[in-house]
């Protein structure tokens, strides 16, 4: 099968003359910045697109897709609330819940926690704080010789020194009027199971107890904070959460998982588009190193070019040699760096080779998840600067006059 004569020479081109080595060099240099920034690009996006799906699974594991609340403080008929929407055909389960914040001390240490009581065998089903259990099991969140049960995360029971067994108190806000004023209300609780969430903020300042237990110290009789619900598509949460609204009607209001979290995932979304903005520059400036030595081509085939011209040659043949020239090189470049950056990612996401400061970053790992779009778009938008920049030096090969080139030849 015969090549087109302009693919032909482009080829060509890329192997320069012994004596002029360094067109060679500088076609490699344009390979490897093109590279170099296809792959960089792809992995930072690859590794905020893991930081948002990561940080939005742990949030969704512990907060649920919607929850509903009452303007007018505790839900009193929630099992009426909850046979309403039963038969909605996005929710799959419901969980009632009670939260408040307390006190935990363990010997001479203490903290104050986000205390919530659940039921576990509804909670199971709607969240996955349950499934995330390092020390204990379900069946271990019973109520033993008196004392109720607690679960610490992992952060929070190294503070308190406290571990599976263990018998710790716990100081909830005041409710009582005594002697001395309002007495706090304290309570004794066994370290049933440990979590770990794998996020910084819920393993240090979350403890969940019994609903029943947090309903009578927190004073809620037989009432609830809110309803937790899990839906069978997270999209589906704003829709689920206008239909709600309209079905109970005031005092009721339901919220979900995207507007609690707007600003937060606003916040990535804006991170991710800058920083591909940013890093897509360095493809930018690996595209002047084609124009460098497209340009450099051009000045050493002049010679070649008149020929070309002389034998027939249009001046759009002329300028197609030199495109598809700096076009292959793109395409090189391009494919080096996604096939780098698929190596590089697959490492990060399977090895978690860097870790993060938990406190900081709410992550113990850096995360990676590789998107096809990501794989379609960053190589597409690579080949289209490396073509743009093939123009001026092409079109500048295309009007040279054959008759000056040939003059003193």
């Amino acid at each position: 099968m015969n090549l087109p004569y302009q693919l032909f020479i482009a080829l060509r081109h890329l192997k320069s003359k012994k004596s002029h080595r360094g067109i060679s060099f500088n076609a490699v240099m344009s390979v490897c910045g093109v590279a170099i920034g296809v792959m960089a690009l792809l992995v930072v996006l690859s590794v905020m697109g893991g930081f948002r799906e990561v940080l939005q699974e742990k949030i969704l594991g512990v907060n649920s897709h919607v929850i509903i609340l009452n303007f007018e403080g505790e839900i009193e008929d929630y099992r009426a609330t909850m046979e309403k929407l039963k038969d909605d055909p996005n929710i799959i389960s419901m969980a009632p819940f009670v939260q408040g914040q307390a006190m935990v001390s363990s010997g001479e240490r203490s903290q104050g926690v986000f205390m919530k009581g659940i039921r576990p065998h509804y909670e199971v089903r709607t969240t996955d704080i349950l499934r995330h259990l390092k020390e204990g099991h379900i069946e271990d969140l019973i109520e033993r010789d008196g004392v109720s049960w607690i679960i610490l995360g992992r952060g929070l029971s190294s503070t308190l020194g406290a571990f599976k067994g263990d018998i710790i108190n716990v100081i909830f806000p005041p409710g009582e009027i005594g002697p001395l004023g309002m007495m706090p209300k304290v309570g004794q609780f066994r370290v049933a199971a440990i979590s770990e969430m794998g996020m910084f903020e819920f393993d240090t300042n979350l403890a969940l107890i019994c609903m029943e237990a947090a309903q009578n110290f927190f004073g809620y009789g037989d009432t609830v904070f809110g309803i937790k619900l899990r839906l069978d598509n997270i999209y589906k949460a704003s829709e689920v959460r206008e239909r709600i609204n309209i079905e109970l009607g005031f005092p009721y209001f339901a919220r979900d998982w995207i507007e609690m979290n707007r600003n937060l995932f606003a916040a990535l979304e804006l991170e991710r588009f800058v920083m591909f903005i940013i890093l897509m520059l360095i493809v930018a400036v690996a595209s002047f190193n084609i124009v460098s030595t497209l340009t450099m081509n051009v000045m050493e085939k002049q010679k070649e070019i008149a020929i070309l011209k002389t034998m027939g040659a249009t001046n759009q043949g002329v300028m197609t040699i030199f495109m598809l020239q700096g076009l292959l090189i793109g395409i090189v470049g391009t494919a080096i760096g996604v096939a780098g950056g698929y190596i590089l990612g697959t490492v990060i996401y399977t090895y978690e080779i860097i870790r993060l400061p938990a406190d900081v970053y709410h992550l113990t790992a850096l995360p990676a998840r590789m998107k096809l779009l990501d794989f379609i778009v960053v190589p597409a938008v690579a080949i289209a600067i490396s073509l743009l920049s093939t123009l001026y030096p092409s079109y500048h090969a295309s009007k040279l006059n054959p008759v000056k080139s040939l003059r003193y030849e």
